[in-house]
């Protein structure tokens, strides 16, 4: 039985964090990452002919697992296993930057046995076959990597985090450089000059169903080690990754000429404002000097901020018709001097398309909030604006940093590719207006993203009544409902104010019931189920070997058209609760079932230590009883409502004879506490006694009760004891439609459906919520505030004087 993908996941990052030690995350990942690279190639390519990787004789995963245990693992690891798969794939310097045989890092001794002996064994697990992995996104390995990459970056701090750029930023760079199954061939070319673990240029080639060649540079020798790992890891043994050396002072990707090799796609996450930029450049009489001409016509950046040097490098990168996109500190769109003056000759040149505003504090080498300059000499010529966006209030928290959600993702895609125009969040700025504000490019000039103020108004504290221009701020909602305003509110007797025409406490009910609210909720409904009918016999139809995420992709777009022109309710949102529930539950379930099929449905396991700490493994048991066992759930409520009404009546005696001179009191234990031993023992101590007549009385009646909670609970875990066994055996025999039916229409689409008439509900509530806030503002004006503080200001002045005090 096949683990869930999610379980997986977090079990490998635990383990790999257990074994950890004092060890920093950006160390410890790169024996992590080799490890699974051992683990991938032994999987995928052993003992195959012709395999872009060879794997050595006795190099494999499987003689590494021969190691544990063994004194010598360490030095054995490096050199029989390490060293041989290096040698042999020209990987020396790359595969083996991590040392296995040292000390300092992992210990000396029985510690070092014990902690790779562990780590080894965390690649064991049967679930992590790569031998059959898919490159099309879809692989378990890819998850893998992206998970473990993530948690890397998050737990290596600030200064070391820089490896790896967010696969949600990554995501929206691929699809906004047009990069698709269209636009491109395997001859295409994409490179980033700063490439990092090639995690940015992985996500691009993703968008080419083909694959596309791949060129990147990364200074830092053991992050462009990972960069050549993970190349091969993604299935591009062929991408071309250049290390040890500065982008900007010694590009390593030339043309026969010696010029800098142009590309068809660049793309990059430069460090952000690098001071050392202009190391390793020559200098003649003070100015730096560009053997490649990338300053030229721009101007040269200033020395302690690199940011623009990066940019005029991907500009001279690309070919003439080229694409890209750099993530830069928002400074770049707004600093003076010599920076104005090359953003003024870049735009001029036509080659920015469009700038993405992000929200601050995505990115792991830093908190600051970045852009995204998207680049087009395509069409530079015939360039007449900028299309700018403001994402930077559209995101999640996660831990310590923020994060974009799919909704964001998808958002910002579409806005950009269709350039559609959206107030507070989207406009096509022209190039006039741009040169009339001095050639500035941030954001907040010409995208106000700012929210309302919420104004009191003056007179209507003073005199009473709500403004009529705090509703009409409402003119979204009176659309949908045209006919609910004159229901909830009449004229005033003052111009531009008006009156609540229901109690504060009926707004919400007035709204819910209101018939134009009926017809806008069955709107909602009827386009869920619209989705729902397009949709079901594609679920219903999962078959083995299906792609999880190509199925996840198609139903979420079909989401978005089906609420395409449903009115305040976000498309977006609807999208995002969808693959909330794929992330936290759907994916593990089509995982399952294109793993082991719909037999997988009628599958248990264990979730606990008791005797019935199980689940089902798709189908929850809670689905099981209600579709089968209903009149049984029903019986064992009986019997737990009959329970608490005896539990009620222990806890009333308990409560009226406690105390000092309680009945029972005598019959606690020295904690206090009254268990029917204590109170029988209370009993033969008193029986022959008349005199405690009244106590024997309320003692015996307690027994009793007692004795009767004992019998329901016996009563309640026999029936509960039976119906597991029913709905264990019931997983046993369920058919392969059933199993579809509860998965597909009980389990996935309730939950769904749920969740839309939840959003639904959550806009009506904001209205209601509005108006009662509105009517609470106002509803007591200054006057009969004022005269109600009098009014109680001479109470207390009276109250005052009844006791002899006289207030001056």
């Amino acid at each position: 039985m096949a683990i869930k993908k999610s379980e997986l996941y977090s079990s490998l990052w635990a383990s790999c964090d257990e074994l950890r030690g004092g060890m920093d995350a950006s160390q410890y990942k790169d024996y992590v990452l080799v490890l699974l690279f051992i683990k991938y190639i032994s999987d995928k390519y052993a003992g195959m002919p012709y395999a872009p990787i060879k794997v050595p004789e006795g190099a494999s995963f499987k003689d590494m697992v021969a190691l544990k245990g063994k004194d010598t693992i360490g030095d054995d690891i490096n050199k029989k296993i390490i060293a041989k798969i290096a040698s042999e794939n020209n990987l020396t310097g790359t595969i083996d930057v991590a040392d296995f045989n040292n000390p300092d890092k992992l210990g000396s001794g029985k510690e070092m046995v014990d902690r790779l002996t562990k780590l080894i064994a965390i690649f064991e697990n049967p679930e992590l076959d790569f031998s059959k992995n898919r490159a099309e996104g879809d692989d378990i390995l890819g998850d893998a990597y992206e998970y473990l990459m993530r948690h890397f970056a998050t737990e290596s701090g600030k200064s070391k985090g820089q490896f790896y750029t967010p696969a949600e930023v990554s995501r929206i760079i691929a699809k906004v450089i047009g990069v698709s199954a269209e636009t491109t061939t395997p001859e295409t070319t994409v490179y980033d000059p700063t490439c990092g673990s090639g995690s940015l240029l992985l996500k691009v080639a993703d968008e080419a169903e083909s694959g596309m060649s791949i060129y990147g540079q990364e200074k830092d020798v053991a992050t462009a080690a990972l960069a050549i790992m993970n190349m091969i890891l993604h299935n591009n043994p062929t991408a071309v990754i250049m290390k040890g050396q500065s982008t900007l002072s010694n590009p390593m990707f030339l043309d026969e000429r010696g010029r800098l090799k142009t590309f068809d796609y660049v793309v990059a996450n430069p460090p952000f404002s690098y001071k050392a930029w202009t190391n390793g450049f020559a200098v003649q009489k003070g100015t730096i000097t560009d053997i490649h001409d990338r300053f030229k016509d721009y101007g040269i950046p200033p020395k302690k901020k690199g940011d623009y040097a990066f940019l005029l490098h991907i500009i001279r990168s690309l070919k003439s018709r080229g694409k890209g996109a750099v993530i830069l500190p928002h400074g770049v769109l707004f600093r003076g001097n010599v920076e104005a003056e090359i953003r003024r000759n870049i735009i001029r040149k036509g080659y920015i398309k469009g700038i993405i505003g992000l929200p601050s504090n995505l990115f792991y080498g830093t908190p600051i909030a970045a852009c995204i300059v998207v680049l087009d000499k395509d069409n530079a010529d015939n360039r007449k604006g900028i299309f700018m966006i403001d994402a930077s209030k559209g995101f999640m928290k996660d831990g310590n940093k923020n994060r974009l959600r799919e909704q964001d993702i998808h958002k910002i895609v579409d806005v950009f590719n269709k350039q559609i125009e959206l107030e507070k969040y989207s406009r096509m700025v022209a190039l006039d207006e741009i040169e009339v504000n001095g050639f500035n490019l941030n954001i907040p000039r010409y995208v106000d993203s700012q929210e309302e103020e919420d104004v009191h108004d003056i007179e209507a504290h003073l005199l009473g009544d709500i403004p009529h221009i705090d509703i009409e701020a409402l003119h979204a909602y009176w659309k949908v409902y045209p006919s609910l305003e004159k229901a909830l509110f009449i004229p005033s007797n003052r111009e531009k104010y008006i009156k609540l025409f229901v109690e504060k406490d009926q707004i919400k009910n007035t709204i819910f019931s209101h018939p134009e609210f009926i017809v806008y909720s069955d709107r909602v409904q009827g386009a869920f189920n619209e989705w729902k009918k397009k949709n079901i016999s594609r679920l219903r139809d999962i078959a083995v070997n299906d792609k999880p995420k190509k199925l996840i992709e198609t139903i979420s777009e079909d989401l978005l058209q089906c609420f395409d022109n449903i009115s305040l309710i976000d498309k977006y949102d609807v999208y995002q609760r969808l693959l909330t529930y794929w992330a936290e539950t759907m994916q593990d379930d089509v995982y399952c079932l294109v793993d082991d099929g719909w037999k997988a449905g009628g599958d248990v396991q264990k979730k606990s230590k008791e005797k019935y700490g199980w689940e089902g493994r798709i189908i929850p048991k809670h689905l099981i009883i209600v579709r089968f066992f209903a009149m049984e759930q029903i019986s064992i409520e009986k019997l737990e409502a009959d329970r608490d009404f005896v539990t009620a009546l222990i806890e009333k005696m308990e409560e009226e004879y406690s105390g000092e001179e309680g009945l029972l009191e005598e019959a606690k234990n020295e904690k206090g506490n009254l268990t029917k031993a204590g109170v029988q023992q209370r009993i033969k101590e008193i029986t022959d006694d008349e005199e405690y007549s009244d106590e024997l009385a309320v003692l015996k009646q307690y027994v009793t009760i007692l004795e009767q909670e004992a019998e329901a609970n016996r009563k309640i875990k026999e029936a509960n004891t039976a119906l597991n066994m029913k709905v264990r055996d019931k997983y046993k025999v369920l058919g392969i439609d059933e199993i579809k039916n509860l998965v597909v229409e009980e389990k996935w689409f309730k939950k769904l459906e749920n969740e839309v008439q939840t959003e639904m509900q959550r806009i009506s509530q904001r209205l209601a919520g509005r108006i009662k806030e509105l009517a609470e503002r106002y509803e007591e004006p200054l006057p009969r505030l004022t005269a109600r503080v009098s009014e109680q200001e001479i109470q207390v002045y009276a109250n005052l004087e009844k006791m002899g005090f006289v207030w001056k």
